[in-house]
């Protein structure tokens, strides 16, 4: 059975103390590992943090974000070294952390719109912000999955056709992919077909439903994707992503304006679905 994590975005978008008895119940309730959002905090706070979720026994991954101002695919070089040194610094707090991988849209600066299909350039700037990320990466043996969001976030990348065609460009070992059932729902036509196209690069999984409330819930086709990713042999993270309005800025900034499911209704039925999933699939 693949590993399978939970995203702690339902309580919390920064680390804190305050997470360590919900990571504790995750523990206790059968997860192997948490997620966590990279915010502007020292690699010092991930580091403490990640000696306490070990003394847990749990593992741990990562998603992060950019804004406007360190867009990898600005017209301006500033606002691109930018880009790049904001990649590092996750990376340095990733790896106090003992996390294994940095996954979410940092391709590109988030819910940031130039008002016209993306270009060619874009995704050569994108690219190279991306592998020089990813030399630093290689340092400490942290992958870094670029991940397509949906059309009303994004606009460099919404398919795994558009990620892929970036990660064959970035052209390197620790810049990978990865994929979330939320945005594949809106933006492709079939999940078996998306996963197919992804699996070469694939190595990260949001399991995460069309509300972002608890999976299993929705209408998100999940037979299709557990056997797919079954057939293709995914061996990665299975990582529940759901939203609530426990962290009122975080919710406001991802425009979650109510409440789709109890943060421990999410964590515990979800759990129970994806290992009944896996063991209908064999995944």
């Amino acid at each position: 059975m693949n590993k399978i994590g939970f995203n702690v975005l339902a309580w919390s978008a920064g680390i804190s103390d305050k997470l360590l008895p919900v990571t504790e119940r995750l523990k206790k309730i059968g997860y192997d590992g948490v997620e966590f959002a990279i915010d502007t905090q020292s690699p010092t706070v991930y580091k403490r943090f990640g000696e306490q979720l070990q003394n847990q026994g749990l593992e741990s991954t990562c998603v992060f974000v950019v804004g406007p101002e360190e867009n990898p695919v600005s017209e301006s070089a500033t606002v691109r070294a930018k880009a790049t040194d904001r990649l590092r610094q996750a990376i340095d707090c990733a790896h106090a952390l003992n996390a294994t991988l940095i996954c979410g849209p940092f391709h590109s600066a988030f819910a940031t719109f130039t008002r016209r299909a993306p270009e060619e350039h874009e995704y050569r700037r994108s690219a190279e912000v991306l592998h020089k990320a990813g030399e630093h990466a290689a340092k400490a043996n942290i992958m870094l999955l670029p991940e397509a969001l949906n059309r009303f976030e994004c606009y460099l990348c919404n398919t795994m056709e558009q990620l892929v065609a970036l990660v064959k460009q970035v052209d390197h070992p620790n810049v990978k992919a990865m994929f979330d059932t939320h945005h594949a729902n809106m933006e492709e036509k079939k999940f078996k077909t998306a996963i197919q196209t992804v699996s070469p690069v694939l190595k990260h999984v949001h399991i995460s439903e069309n509300d972002r409330g608890t999976p299993g819930d929705g209408h998100i086709l999940f037979d299709e994707v557990f056997a797919t990713l079954a057939a293709v042999q995914y061996k990665g993270w299975l990582t529940i992503e759901a939203f609530t309005r426990s962290d009122p800025d975080f919710a406001n900034a991802i425009n979650v304006w109510r409440e789709y499911s109890k943060p421990w209704d999410m964590a515990e039925n979800g759990l129970r679905f994806i290992k009944q999933m896996g063991e209908k699939h064999g995944l």
